[in-house]
């Protein structure tokens, strides 16, 4: 009798225990971090945004892999991974080392195909590719449509406004801040190349003008003066 290889599917009790995983390796990235880490001080360079980011982009990188015909469990579990490492390893290698770290994960547990552990890999490593989305797999699409999402729209302006906290800015400045964002968005998605990202993209850009429009109704001070990235 031979040895069953299961299918590529992963289980939902698989899947949880993967992000089980990528929680407590964050974690554990930074706590071992001496004197405070690099940039500690920043909210972003936080296990808990961290995991909450992954976990946002897992969510979007799933709904377009759906709706372009992706396959959606390499899709998904290579979201799961793509940051893993972003906590303890420089910014040029962080996609690398999430590889690195997926494919220990995934062949250590066995019953994987090993074409389905490459695969996912392959779109862990390329996922901070800055070319053109139509020279990458339409998994490795998913996944980098979805990373550029979840800074768009609402999560991106609420980190926006917590950065103002830290260059002493006034709420008066908001609508500056705001702009930034709505102008990063909209630079972030022409990139963007599948319906499905460009759907949610739009949607996202819309409710962060309608924000700007309450903020120039409703805060007397603030600088009406017409912007260019808003109207």
């Amino acid at each position: 009798m031979g040895v069953e290889i299961k299918e590529s599917a992963v289980s939902d009790e698989e899947f949880e225990e993967m992000k089980r995983f990528v929680r407590d390796y964050l974690a554990a990235s930074v706590e071992s971090e001496e004197d405070g880490g690099r940039m500690r001080w920043y909210p972003w360079h936080n296990a808990e945004y961290r995991y909450n980011h992954i976990l946002n982009v897992v969510d979007l990188a799933t709904e377009i892999a759906e709706r372009e015909g992706a396959d959606v469990d390499v899709v998904r579990v290579a979201a799961l991974f793509h940051d893993i490492s972003k906590l303890e390893a420089d910014q040029e290698v962080h996609a690398d080392e999430g590889a690195r770290v997926a494919r220990e994960y995934l062949t250590s547990r066995g019953g994987f195909p090993q074409s389905f552990v490459e695969q996912v890999c392959q779109v862990v490593a390329d996922h901070s590719y800055q070319g053109p989305l139509s020279d990458v797999s339409l998994e490795t699409q998913s996944l980098i449509e979805a990373d550029i999402l979840d800074k768009v729209g609402a999560n991106g302006t609420a980190l926006m406004l917590l950065r103002m906290g830290y260059e002493s800015r006034t709420h008066m400045d908001a609508a500056e801040m705001v702009d930034r964002v709505f102008q990063r968005g909209r630079d972030a998605t022409e990139r963007i190349d599948s319906d499905a990202a460009e759907t949610i993209a739009h949607k996202r850009l819309k409710r962060v003008k309608w924000f700007r429009e309450w903020l120039e109704a409703e805060v007397s001070e603030m600088d009406h003066a017409e912007s260019d990235g808003l109207r």
